[in-house]
C-alpha cells in the first residue's frame, strides 16, 4: 500500500520591489571656497563661492545661512541669512550680493579669494514661474534688487519677458541692472535723488504696463510701500503676485520661530515662519 504524499501549496512568486533612485539631500552644510569678493559700488559687494552640486542647484528666491568670520573685536553668534544672487550648476557656484552693515557682513568683507566660507542651504521656498505668463514685472529696492536677480535668468529660460522697476536712493546705488538687461529684460530705474521713486510714480508706470498687456504677474522685494501699490493693482486687475519677505532669522530651518510674521489668508490672520514657509509668499497674503 502506498501513502499519498501531502500536497505542498505553491508559494506565489516574490516580486522584487521596483528599483528606486538613490535618495539625494536637497540641503547641504559645507565649507565652500571663495572665488571672488569684490566691490560693486560704494555700498554693495559681490561674493562668489565654489560649492557642491547640491548648493549650486539653488532656485530663485531661496537663501543660504552663512557662518561669517569674526572681525577683530567682534564675534557674530549666529549664521547670517543671505538671499541668492545667482547659481550656476555647471560651474558649481553660488553668488551673493551683500551690504556691509554689521559684524557678520564686516566679517564677510574680510574673506579674500581662495579663502573659505561655511554655507548652509539652499533653504526656503523660492519664486514660481507659471508657463502661461508671457510677461512679468519685478519691482525691487535695496537688498530686494539682489533677491530678484535670479528671476532674470529663470524667466529667459522659460521664454518669459521681464520688465524690472528698480528703486534706489541714487543712480549709482542701483544693482542688478546689467544682469537683467543681459537676459533681455527692460529695466526702469527710479531713484530718490531724481524724485522718481515715489509710490505715485511707480503706480503710474505699473498701470501703463498693465494697459499695454505687459504684466501677467508681480514679483517684488525690498519695499513695503511699493508692495502695497502692487497689492492694490493686483486686486483691481485680478493679477497674481509673489513677494520675498525680509526678516531677521536665527536657525533658518523653522525650529526657533524667530522669523514669524502675520499673513492674511482668506480674511484670517495666521502666523507663518519666513524661513520655512517662505521667504516667498503670495503677494495678497503678505502684511507690511
Amino acid at each position: 500500500m502506498s501513502l499519498d504524499h501531502p500536497t505542498v501549496p505553491m508559494q506565489p512568486a516574490v516580486t522584487p520591489p521596483a528599483s528606486r533612485a538613490p535618495w539625494k539631500p536637497s540641503i547641504v552644510a559645507e565649507v565652500a571656497r571663495v572665488a571672488a569678493n569684490t566691490a560693486v559700488n560704494a555700498e554693495y559687494r559681490h561674493l562668489v563661492v565654489d560649492c557642491s552640486e547640491i548648493a549650486a542647484a539653488a532656485q530663485p528666491g531661496q537663501f543660504f545661512q552663512l557662518l561669517c568670520p569674526h572681525p577683530a573685536g567682534e564675534q557674530p553668534f549666529l549664521r547670517r541669512p543671505m538671499s541668492l544672487y545667482g547659481a550656476d550648476p555647471v560651474k558649481r557656484q553660488v553668488e551673493f550680493l551683500y551690504k556691509v552693515t554689521g559684524a557678520g557682513t564686516r566679517g564677510l568683507d574680510l574673506i579674500p579669494p581662495g579663502g573659505t566660507l561655511d554655507i548652509m542651504g539652499p533653504l526656503g521656498v523660492g519664486f514660481t514661474l507659471d508657463s502661461r505668463w508671457r510677461h512679468i514685472v519685478a519691482v525691487g529696492r535695496g537688498a530686494g534688487l539682489a533677491t530678484l536677480a535670479p528671476l532674470a535668468k529663470a524667466a529667459k529660460a522659460s521664454g518669459t519677458k521681464v520688465t524690472a522697476i528698480f528703486s534706489a536712493r541714487r543712480p549709482e546705488l542701483l544693482v542688478s541692472v546689467d544682469l537683467f538687461k543681459s537676459n533681455g529684460a527692460d529695466v526702469v530705474p527710479v531713484t530718490d535723488s531724481e524724485q522718481t521713486s515715489g509710490p505715485g510714480n511707480v503706480e503710474r508706470i505699473l498701470r501703463g504696463l498693465i494697459a499695454a498687456g505687459k504684466c501677467d504677474a508681480f514679483f517684488t522685494c525690498g519695499s513695503s510701500r511699493l508692495m502695497r501699490v502692487q497689492q492694490r493693482l493686483a486686486i483691481e486687475f485680478g493679477l497674481p503676485g509673489q513677494v520675498a519677505m525680509e526678516q531677521q532669522m536665527a536657525c533658518g530651518i523653522g525650529l526657533c520661530y524667530c522669523c514669524v510674521r502675520d499673513f492674511n489668508v482668506g480674511g484670517e490672520i495666521v502666523n507663518r515662519r519666513v524661513c520655512w514657509d517662505g521667504p516667498v509668499f503670495d503677494l495678497l497674503e503678505a502684511l507690511p
